[in-house]
């Protein structure tokens, strides 16, 4: 099993937490983005560095992840695609993205697309805060418990 992130919109505190969990449970972590990424020294813990480009990071990781794989992005439309492989997709605020949710998401998503190409302003996302960082903490251990044997 192998943790996928997507790493270039990945808050620092969700990067750290997973260093850690690197570590502790010993499962591989490719932290992937089309900038550098500092990780720290580990056999656990590795970096791709894809070229740029619109969504080069996440078709790699499409591409690459398998059947229950964990894959940490915001990216709707990723964690549909990695969803559609057997694997499982957490966002950075501790919400697991299921075979039974993805749809209404990528359904929301496209509403909101559709809006802001419009004109409307929609205030964009809440702060990522103790509370969201707590949440994906808890949502990393709890599947980390489920899938490392």
């Amino acid at each position: 099993m192998t943790i996928w992130v997507d790493a270039d919109a990945t808050p620092v505190a969700v990067k750290e937490i997973l260093f850690r969990a690197a570590e502790r449970t010993k499962t591989m972590t490719i932290f992937v983005a089309n900038q550098f990424v500092n990780v720290p020294p580990s056999p656990f813990i590795k970096r791709m560095q894809v070229s740029a480009g619109f969504d080069v990071a996440d078709d790699y990781i499409a591409k690459e992840c398998q059947p229950n794989d964990l894959v940490v992005t915001a990216d709707i439309p990723l964690a549909s695609e990695v969803i559609d492989k057997k694997a499982i997709a957490l966002n950075p605020r501790g919400e697991l993205y299921t075979p039974e949710n993805i749809k209404q998401r990528l359904n929301i998503r496209d509403f909101m697309d559709t809006m802001r190409a419009s004109g409307v302003q929609s205030g964009g996302q809440a702060k990522y805060g103790d509370k969201e960082k707590q949440a994906f903490a808890n949502a990393l251990d709890r599947y980390l418990a489920k899938h490392k044997t």
